[in-house]
């Protein structure tokens, strides 16, 4: 921990600050944010009865200020990032905590210790280096075999293929596991059954470092033992530090919506309904997409060939209704996931990767989420 006091405080100094930046007078203050910085593990730069140097202020990646010393930031110059701490107390004491946030121009005012888990989290961004959430997508079957693992699998390859950090979540425990699709199963590294009982936040970093890795992307599957439950707690845990390290996110999902697949549905930035080009593969899309519809705003259809029954894509997203994402035509390379060829996606030129890319330009582009 950097420590500047009045009397010793450096000149000329211009590295930009490693942590947060705290501001204070107040001994107890600190030590409360330090325990904080400590829990999120992220280590701050502490001006204490001194004015903050400007390479400080304005290089650290977040500013606490104490309410009792907001006036040694008054004339430091306005940025983002900027939070006023306080202790919960009086009505008056709440109007003169946010007197003082406009006067330095504060993002937000907490008052500890009601604010100390949002604080933590916050706190665990700046130790993390998140930029900003991953676009995460959901994929599904509208019926047992429509194709929706391979898709994610490709998806998830084109990702990781083209440079962006990227992620697979096996969200079906019945599936058979990603992993074996992908011909990582051998493959060193935690599963579901490791993660189950995560609650709280999960170090998203550590969580990346921890999986099975297939090149740049990173697997997240079962192991061969018996199906374990993923409560919703797990899910949001797990899925939540997935999505902290950006990139892209994939989901694959079961078509039954339970309470997990409803919390892992509240993450989802767009959900794809894999449904193929047979009449009875659209009746059941349509039962899945009535129940997917109710937990994801953004669920679109995306049609499989081959397209000799009478019906197109358009036709199947109308039937359905839902938009259509676009037309998957057959691969025959793929026709045997299991055999032990390359890993869905991996034909670059082979129509599930050249959807894949289409789908990714565009939707990282629509949502504006970071692609890392």
């Amino acid at each position: 921990m950097a420590r500047t006091n009045a009397s010793d405080r450096p000149s000329g100094a211009t590295e930009a600050a490693r942590g947060p930046l705290i501001v204070t007078e107040d001994e107890s203050l600190l030590d409360d944010l330090l325990r904080l910085c400590a829990a999120a593990g992220t280590e701050p730069e502490v001006v204490f009865t001194a004015p903050p140097r400007a390479v400080s202020w304005d290089n650290a990646p977040l500013v606490l200020v104490g309410v009792e010393a907001s006036g040694r930031a008054r004339g430091c110059g306005r940025r983002k990032g900027v939070l006023l701490v306080g202790r919960g107390g009086t009505d008056s004491a709440d109007s003169e905590a946010w007197r003082r946030a406009v006067a330095v121009g504060a993002d937000h005012v907490l008052f500890l210790p009601a604010a100390e888990t949002w604080l933590v989290d916050r706190l665990a961004d700046v130790a993390e280096g998140s930029g900003g959430p991953a676009l995460t997508i959901g994929v599904v079957g509208g019926r047992g075999g429509a194709g929706a693992s391979t898709l994610a699998c490709g998806l998830a390859v084109t990702a990781a293929r083209t440079g962006l950090r990227a992620m697979l979540v096996d969200g079906d425990p019945l599936g058979g596991g990603l992993d074996i699709l992908l011909g990582a199963e051998r493959t060193g590294g935690l599963r579901w059954p490791d993660l189950a009982d995560s609650r709280g936040r999960v170090n998203s970093g550590v969580l990346e470092e921890s999986l099975p890795r297939l090149g740049s992307l990173s697997v997240l599957s079962w192991d061969r033992g018996q199906p374990v439950l993923i409560p919703p707690q797990a899910m949001r845990s797990v899925l939540g530090a997935a999505r902290r390290r950006g990139g892209v996110v994939v989901v694959d999902l079961p078509r039954k919506v339970d309470d997990t697949v409803a919390e892992t549905l509240g993450q989802v930035d767009v959900g794809l309904l894999v449904v193929p080009a047979e009449l009875r593969a659209v009746a059941a899309g349509c039962r899945v997409a009535a129940a997917f519809a109710q937990e994801i705003d953004d669920l679109r259809v995306v049609a499989r060939g081959p397209f000799g029954s009478g019906l197109d894509g358009a036709e199947i997203a109308r039937l359905v209704g839902l938009p259509l994402a676009g037309e998957l035509a057959p691969e025959p390379a793929l026709a045997d996931p299991m055999s032990g060829g390359a890993p869905p996606g991996s034909a670059t030129r082979g129509p599930l990767a050249r959807f894949s890319g289409a789908f990714l330009g565009q939707a990282l582009a629509a949502t504006g989420c970071v692609a890392a």
